[in-house]
């Protein structure tokens, strides 16, 4: 491989000392044999082209990744496990210890190693991933580790954007004008809108809860009487929790990443990607509608968002963006947005729980301390019918008391509207 970062991936990739990572956590109980984890990131390593290669950059800056024949193995770090929450601590430091982008993997492990449990921390750059992707990896590697002789079929990485566009939208020269307008313009308005001070100082954190599966089944089973969906009730009930806390502060609007193998049919669903269009959400903050009926309007908003986007021309304009991409990094660490929270629901994971030599106790829900003036990000999944919450923040942004405030009140509209009684 030898191509360019894409937008979505320079982006996340933001610079060689400073990579945005990601972690995703599986508890496990039963026996680990090293030299088994070792095959299992072996083979791992070897099916998927982004785990062998390094980042360099062109004499103008813009970061390239190029394949390394002689890349060291993924590392895996085995630290003696303490208590349960060990692993929060460890993702909290791993968010800001940045690869070594230049000779390493964009990916390694740390071991929490007990004498009955342990948890399996993934810890991987987000430009080389997505949280489809990092779902695909612990999966993969818990099934070799399990079974060692599993085969894992590499696949041919894509060169370029070209590799997913269609030949009309290469050829159409409107559109690379088109492109090159709205450029300029954006270069000359991150420049004015940008303010000139950086993100101050201070403690990223991580609010984390469960949802009991007797809860999570009963929420489930609300949604669907009420015509909705769960990403709805998750995104409403935070944003409601959220204006409750913090009161005018709160915008009452929601950033929502959308998986882009939707749209991608040769983008399969076991590759690495690391590029999430996304769609904006908004719930009026002094509406008198009552909550399902908010849900059910978020829902058909962004239907509507993902059924109008065209990811192709978005994938084509981006690529007009490189030389403007320290403008939008300085920007997102320098201005709070017009949103209160990043929302990912990964939804039911895609990942057994019992193996032949040990059981997957649970899955923690995947967490990135992002380097943005507003951080604020919430990552919900749903294993064995728990739903698990990941709410990150820092203390520049807002306040871990007020985050443990508002996490509370999520649960609490969500306890409250497990409930089969219909609304007043």
């Amino acid at each position: 491989m030898n191509r360019y970062l894409i937008l979505g991936e320079r982006i996340m990739f933001v610079e060689a000392g400073a990579t945005v990572n990601c972690i995703f956590t599986a508890k496990v109980r039963g026996n680990i044999i090293p030299e088994r984890l070792t095959n299992a990131l072996k083979k791992v390593q070897d099916k998927h082209a982004l785990l062998k290669v390094v980042i360099r950059e062109d004499e103008k800056g813009r970061p390239y990744f190029v394949s390394d024949t002689q890349i060291p193995p993924i590392p895996v770090e085995i630290r003696e496990r303490q208590s349960d929450n060990d692993w929060l601590a460890v993702s909290a430091s791993e968010w800001h210890h940045s690869f070594q982008v230049r000779k390493m993997p964009l990916a390694r492990v740390v071991w929490l190693r007990g004498e009955e449990v342990s948890e399996l921390m993934l810890v991987c750059a987000h430009c080389i991933c997505d949280g489809s992707s990092i779902l695909t990896l612990m999966r993969e590697i818990l099934q070799v580790l399990d079974e060692p002789d599993t085969v894992l079929t590499p696949y041919e990485p894509f060169s370029s954007v070209q590799a997913f566009l269609p030949p009309a939208l290469l050829a159409n020269k409107w559109l690379r004008i088109k492109a090159g307008m709205i450029r300029a313009i954006a270069g000359i308005v991150l420049r004015l809108k940008t303010p000139r001070i950086k993100t101050p100082p201070g403690n990223s954190y991580m609010v984390h809860w469960k949802m009991d599966a007797e809860a999570s089944r009963a929420l489930v089973n609300r949604c669907r009487e009420e015509k909705t969906s769960l990403h709805a009730a998750f995104s409403v009930a935070f944003l409601e929790a959220y204006q409750h806390v913090m009161g005018n502060a709160a915008k009452g609007r929601v950033i929502c990443p959308v998986d882009i193998r939707r749209f991608l049919p040769e983008l399969k669903k076991d590759q690495m990607f690391a590029f999430a269009p996304i769609a904006e959400l908004s719930v009026e903050k002094d509406s008198t509608a009552g909550f399902w009926t908010k849900t059910r309007m978020l829902k058909n908003d962004l239907t509507a968002k993902i059924d109008g986007m065209n990811i192709h021309e978005l994938l084509f304009m981006s690529e007009y963006f490189h030389s403007s991409a320290p403008q939008m990094i300085a920007f997102l660490k320098a201005t709070e947005g017009n949103h209160d929270v990043t929302l990912s629901n990964m939804g039911k994971l895609d990942i057994p729980d019992n193996y032949n030599s040990f059981h997957l106790e649970t899955i923690y829900s995947p967490s990135a301390g992002f380097p943005w003036r507003n951080p604020n990000t919430l990552v919900i999944s749903t294993f064995r019918d728990q739903a698990d919450f990941s709410f990150i923040s820092g203390e520049h942004f807002l306040a871990e008391k007020d985050a443990r405030a508002i996490s509370d009140r999520m649960q609490a509209l969500l306890e409250e509207k497990e409930s089969v009684l219909q609304e007043l």
